[in-house]
């Protein structure tokens, strides 16, 4: 089976960068004991990584390069920002312990997506942090091999789409069960 639309994808691969001296640098590797699955089509690749496995088949290799401008986009000093420190606290506290330079905290913007953002500076009133993708800027460079292609189950499908990180209340986070459980909605 080749790879095409709705299909279950599971492959190894090496992602890498270039440094400012041309040398390549690796950012992620999967291995054979723990693969990337994803449905090809459903939005959960960037497009031109999806594009660049279209056609290919099981046992098939693979080398790419997918450019800035597909990839995160050029990196950005306005996506550098202060936050109200307030908005960290829980409980009426700030924790310095969790909250300092170089911690990714998880956020959500007004139209309610979630995103990642890392701590630069913890400032008297206010946290500055770093919304840009941290392969902003970065030429992507994938190397690997398609381990299978197939025709996923519904449960399957539901289980990558909605992915159930709550084992407290059975791994069902749709009833209050799991508003205690940080894991369910990370």
């Amino acid at each position: 089976m080749k790879i095409e639309d709705k299909t279950l994808v599971i492959l190894q691969y090496r992602l890498q960068t270039k440094n400012e001296e041309g040398n390549f640098e690796l950012w992620e590797e999967t291995s054979p004991e723990q693969p990337l699955q994803y449905v090809q089509g459903m939005g959960m690749m960037l497009p031109a990584f999806e594009g660049n496995l279209a056609g290919l088949a099981e046992g098939d290799t693979f080398e790419f390069m997918i450019p800035v401008a597909e990839a995160y986009g050029e990196y950005s000093e306005d996506d550098i920002i202060d936050l109200p420190k307030n908005i960290f606290c829980i409980n009426g506290k700030f924790d310095e312990t969790k909250i300092m330079a170089g911690v990714i905290v998880p956020l959500v913007d007004a139209e309610g997506n979630r995103l990642n953002a890392e701590v630069v500076e913890v400032k008297e009133n206010e946290v500055r942090v770093d919304l840009n993708h941290p392969l902003a800027g970065e030429d992507l460079y994938f190397s690997g091999r398609i381990i299978s292609v197939t025709k996923p189950s519904d449960e399957e499908l539901n289980e990558l789409l909605h992915p159930h990180h709550c084992h407290g209340c059975g791994g069902d986070c749709s009833d209050d069960c799991c508003s205690s459980c940080h894991g369910c909605h990370d």
